[in-house]
């Protein structure tokens, strides 16, 4: 295995970094646009589905923010009982190789820990 070492002078890219993580920190969010990302569009229930153990005041605060960062837009249908749609914005779908890295990280992972 390669030594890595870290190089002086990445200021800016470690700063980027905790850019990137002030807005997508927490428990919730990388598994709840991970929800959204890979079926493009999804109810509130679907999103409480896919994300086990978040309750839905969490997911509902969770929400708010990722719409509030402009990476996701949420859609109000005229259904009865009412249906909330949420998707990825333009800007959201920018995302989608880090999440597609992370699950292909998450795989290799997971079999060189259980050996599966």
């Amino acid at each position: 295995m390669a030594d890595y070492v870290c190089v002086p002078g990445h200021k800016k890219e470690i700063m980027a970094v905790h850019d990137a993580m002030d807005v997508l920190n927490g428990k919730w969010k990388i598994s709840i646009i991970s929800s959204i990302c890979y079926y493009s569009e999804r109810r509130f229930s679907d999103i409480l589905n896919d994300v086990p153990g978040i309750s839905n005041k969490m997911l509902s605060k969770e929400l708010k923010e990722l719409e509030l960062n402009k990476l996701i837009s949420r859609t109000v249908l005229d259904t009865q009982p009412i249906t909330v749609q949420y998707k990825l914005t333009e800007y959201g779908k920018t995302l989608q190789t880090i999440i597609n890295n992370l699950a292909d990280w998450g795989m290799e992972h997971r079999k060189m820990i259980t050996g599966k």
